[in-house]
């Protein structure tokens, strides 16, 4: 097809690579994905960094320099995605369809739109003989979907060297408009819950199945994971979660001491797919795994659960859980991850601030506490505060939330060009 955007076109053709991230250490494709960002760097003569910490998981790393050499900024995107059942879409999720003006496929809004808008914004800065403000570290990682083990957290680990002078960082799921009864506004990530994903596993005598058995490991099991699944965890609200009721309930003229939290939050429309998790700590039971013939009743049973919690409550959280599903039940944890909560202030802020007000003029900048995760946990690491800014003006019908990991993905044309101005001009301003 012709008549693209180069945006378009980078993330067309970053879909059409299956990179999918299966979990347990496995995946498909990442290193594909990876050589082509990086040949697209080295295209605009940039110095890059690639890493394989195991076959396949390659991440890549370039630093450009900057007119001004003050405190250096970090963009970053990870070029894995998760697994997609072609047969409950209505595209092959990895042909980089374009459709109805939008571009179709898994990882067309997580987070391929960024990585493309990233590459196209350095583009048109270096292609016009320009430079950034500052100093830029550019970083495509792997395994951002696995939490990140063998992608950001090991290139952190392994070659802090390479964030040097970067004290702040940007990257997916913020700067994004949402609808508020007509008038757009936009979500700005200021921060993270903090992530836990856990084992439960139950055990029992193995039998036959026509047998009287009251230890059943599998109905211990489905007990347990009831009760965490529905589980009501109680409305907390940080400094950031008040921040964004208090003012979804200006902009819609509600009152938050009178409807509820949650009432405001439903208020906003689809945003409240990503916001209502915001409020408290989440614990969804994900993956059954037991038995292996009809008639053997097993003698374990195991769940996997995510739990995502308000930073610094993973602890606390962990021991009521222990106390919800009883002793029988044995909890081990498989990998955490820290929250984070970042000021909604300072230099960074007031620049998205003042550039989105530019190109959209009087919409709202609102701040936001991600209900799931990024890399930016990783450059936290190294004192680096990141932020969700991937910047996307949005019709008010599409229900961005459920894009993320959801059928039929896709991404207008026309945001990820806005996104690519705003960007472009935040290198060259900030």
């Amino acid at each position: 097809m012709t008549g693209l955007s180069r945006t378009a076109t980078l993330a067309r053709d970053l879909v059409r690579f299956p990179s999918v991230n299966w979990g347990a250490g496995r995946s498909d494709g990442e290193a594909e994905a990876a050589g082509y960002v990086e040949a697209v760097l080295r295209g605009m003569g940039l110095e890059t960094h690639s890493f394989e910490p195991e076959p396949g998981r390659v991440s890549v790393v370039a630093r450009v320099e900057g007119r001004n050499r003050g405190p250096g900024l970090v963009l970053h995107g990870h070029t894995d995605v998760v697994p997609a059942d072609a047969a409950s879409w209505s595209v092959d999720p990895f042909a980089g369809e374009i459709r109805d003006g939008l571009l179709w496929g898994r990882g067309a809004v997580d987070m391929k739109d960024m990585d493309a808008m990233i590459l196209a914004s350095l583009e048109d800065v270096l292609g016009s003989g320009r430079q950034p403000n500052r100093d830029l570290v550019i970083a495509f990682f792997a395994d951002e979907e696995a939490g990140g083990v063998l992608g950001a957290h090991w290139v952190v680990d392994h070659h802090p060297e390479l964030f040097a002078g970067a004290t702040e960082a940007i990257s997916e799921v913020g700067g994004y408009s949402i609808d508020l009864e007509g008038r757009r506004a936009y979500l700005l990530q200021t921060g993270e819950k903090a992530l836990v994903w856990a084992r439960l596993t139950a055990r029992g005598p193995a039998a036959h199945g026509s047998r009287l058995i009251r230890d059943n490991a599998v109905t211990k099991l489905a007990e347990a994971v009831a009760r965490i699944g529905r589980k009501d965890w109680p409305i907390r609200l940080t400094e950031t979660t008040r921040s964004l009721v208090d003012e979804l309930g200006r902009q819609l003229g509600l009152d938050p001491k009178q409807v509820g939290e949650d009432a405001v939050v439903l208020a906003s429309g689809s945003a409240a797919g990503f916001i209502l998790a915001t409020l408290r700590t989440t614990t969804n039971p994900t993956v059954l795994e037991a038995g292996y013939k009809h008639n053997v009743i097993p003698d374990t049973a195991s769940a996997l659960v995510d739990i995502r919690t308000l930073p610094g409550e993973e602890d606390a959280v962990l021991a009521e859980l222990r106390e919800l599903v009883g002793p029988e039940i044995e909890i081990e944890t498989l990998h955490t991850d820290i929250g984070l909560e970042n000021p909604f202030e300072g230099p960074l802020v007031e620049k998205v601030i003042a550039l989105l007000g530019e190109h959209d003029p009087g919409a709202p900048v609102l701040p936001y506490l991600m209900s799931g995760g990024t890399d930016n946990k990783s450059l936290a690491q190294l004192g680096i505060r990141g932020y969700g800014f991937a910047p996307l003006q949005l019709p008010a019908d599409l229900d961005f939330p459920a894009m993320f990991h959801g059928v039929d993905e896709r991404v207008p044309l026309a945001s990820l060009d806005f996104g690519t101005r705003v960007l472009t001009d935040l290198l060259l301003t900030y």
